[in-house]
């Protein structure tokens, strides 16, 4: 027996998913497709918020065409230029009207299947629920350089948590209010939400390789992306090189002591200026670091100081109540 699926626009449907859209013109019709089933076999009310951040291909035209196929659950978000992903997640919480809302990539490698995976773990009452791919199929590289962002991470800031990269991610509404009243113009939003969780927990879920396209996550995007973690949620970062400068300035100080009273019982050395270069070259080295480090920052604070907005929405495509009552 098939679900029945409701006509009318829920106020306030019990799941909302939020998909952020770039360029995925090549996988959006397999998405729709796997995707409304999916959640229409839970026989739950739901809505699906698709985000379109500045796309240049044609999946601006196709969410329509979506919200015009299903107007009882779709709404659509037209930003207004490319803002990047996090920025349009932000966004869907600030639009989304459910209890729990789920995050989902558009790309497919998460099985929107698994959604009712992590309902069930809210239903188990954890307010947060991560989610770790169980096989990846991502490059080599990637799988290293994420896996050592990861331990760096924890390390630094505490917040213990598998797989960061893995965008399918249940949170109560609880959460997402609190989230929604936070200003940080760049921000984490897993990391956010887990310090705002008071029950949370990870599940193992599947993960696919991608079903068309291309990713928009380079090895620049990943180290920016760890750089707002670690500069977003702790002061580590300058803690230690405030310790290790100090440890630098108290042993070199004691390298020109000594070089003085070596040249003054013994005489100059002879041959030692490399050995001066290389030195040189190491503080100069450390010090350049604690300036790019001073400068993250820095800049930080410049972008929050400024209060642009995060992001601009040019349209949302969303059906009310009202053009349903008779």
């Amino acid at each position: 027996m098939e679900p029945t699926v409701s006509k009318t626009p829920a106020a306030h449907p019990l799941v909302s998913v939020i998909i952020p859209v770039y360029n995925e013109q090549d996988v959006l019709p397999a998405l729709f497709k796997r995707l409304y089933s999916s959640l229409d076999a839970l026989g739950v009310s739901y809505e699906i918020l698709f985000i379109n951040d500045g796309s240049r291909d044609r999946s601006a035209q196709m969410l329509s065409e979506q919200f015009d196929a299903r107007p009882d659950v779709t709404r659509v978000i037209l930003f207004n230029g490319n803002f990047g992903q996090h920025r349009a997640i932000l966004a869907g919480f600030a639009y989304c009207r459910g209890e729990r809302i789920v995050t989902l990539d558009a790309d497919l490698q998460n099985p929107p299947e698994d959604i009712g995976a992590l309902l069930e773990q809210m239903d188990a009452g954890h307010d947060y629920v991560g989610t770790i791919r169980r096989q990846r199929n991502d490059s080599w590289w990637r799988h290293a350089a994420s896996r050592a962002m990861n331990r760096l991470r924890e390390r630094i800031t505490r917040i213990k948590m598998t797989d960061q990269g893995c965008m399918l991610r249940a949170y109560s509404r609880r959460v997402i209010d609190l989230i929604n009243q936070c200003s940080e113009m760049n921000t984490y939003v897993p990391a956010l939400a887990y310090q705002f969780s008071q029950n949370p927990t990870e599940i193992v879920v599947g993960h696919e390789e991608r079903a068309a396209g291309e990713s928009k996550y380079s090895l620049y995007s990943l180290i920016r992306l760890n750089f707002d973690i670690v500069t977003g949620f702790s002061l580590v970062p300058l803690q230690l090189f405030s310790l290790g400068g100090m440890i630098v300035s108290a042993l070199s100080g004691m390298l020109v002591i000594y070089m003085g009273l070596r040249r003054l019982f013994l005489g100059p050395e002879e041959g030692g200026l490399f050995t001066l270069f290389a030195i040189a070259f190491l503080l100069i080295g450390l010090a350049l670091f604690g300036i790019g480090l001073l400068g993250e920052y820095i800049g930080r604070i410049y972008q929050e100081v400024r209060h642009r907005p995060r992001y601009l929405v040019a349209a949302v495509l969303e059906q009310s109540k009202k053009e349903d009552t008779p």
